[in-house]
């Protein structure tokens, strides 16, 4: 995705930008089209591919209401002190 931020790219110069297949970028592009993050469009012969900023920052809003909600959690039960079901508890002797 980072190399459709720049703009639209047809797979060609995308297969040539990485160490794939353009088989295999085909099928990306296929699986983030149908998540809706990228759109593509007929150009003559070629169909070029274009990140929807949209989508992207909703992702990217999901992701990071799911980190925090992980990280917050993680604080919460190291600050508590009570160990994870299955552990010993930590002693100031070891």
């Amino acid at each position: 995705m980072s190399r459709l931020a720049d703009g639209p790219l047809p797979v060609g110069v995308l297969a040539a930008l990485l160490p794939v297949t353009r088989s295999a970028v085909s099928q990306h592009l296929k699986v983030l089209k149908d998540a809706g993050l990228v759109s593509e469009r007929a150009v003559g012969t070629r169909r070029l591919y274009r990140l929807n900023p949209a989508a992207v920052a909703a992702l990217r809003d999901q992701l990071d209401t799911f980190w925090r909600r992980a990280l917050s959690g993680y604080a919460d039960v190291v600050e508590s002190g009570v160990p994870e079901s299955g552990t010993e508890p930590v002693t100031e002797d070891g």
